[in-house]
């Protein structure tokens, strides 16, 4: 079992870019697969991005792909959300996670541990 801790949100105007970083403590991390999950205000959770545990595999939202990369330090146990050319509507807490399987997986379903979240905010 991992906790996870975001940090690197703030606040920023649109066509900015932010690097949001997850921390995980504990035990296996190099065995999860991680992904990065955002709630805005009054909707849905809604995946982003996530990453296979070996860092091979990744898949992205629609909305971020080609503006938002995800990497991993399995060595440092940390995961990584790259977000450029931020638009307004990527306003939202982000959440990283952990999931208990080596492939990179979209539900949030199939996620097992949950950080504590991060806001982001951009503006126009």
């Amino acid at each position: 079992q991992v906790q996870l801790v975001e940090s690197g949100g703030g606040l920023v105007q649109a066509g900015a870019s932010l690097r949001l970083t997850c921390a995980a403590s504990g035990r296996g991390f190099s065995n999860y697969a991680m992904g990065w999950f955002r709630q805005a205000p009054g909707k849905e959770r809604e995946f982003v991005a996530t990453i296979s545990a070996s860092g091979l595999t990744e898949s992205f939202a629609r909305s971020v792909q080609g503006r938002f990369a995800i990497s991993r330090d399995n060595a440092k146990n940390t995961v990584y959300l790259q977000m450029s050319n931020l638009r307004p509507e990527d306003t939202a807490i982000y959440y990283c996670a952990a999931a208990t399987v080596r492939d990179a997986v979209v539900e949030d379903a199939d996620y097992d541990t949950w950080g504590q979240g991060t806001q982001v905010t951009v503006s126009s």
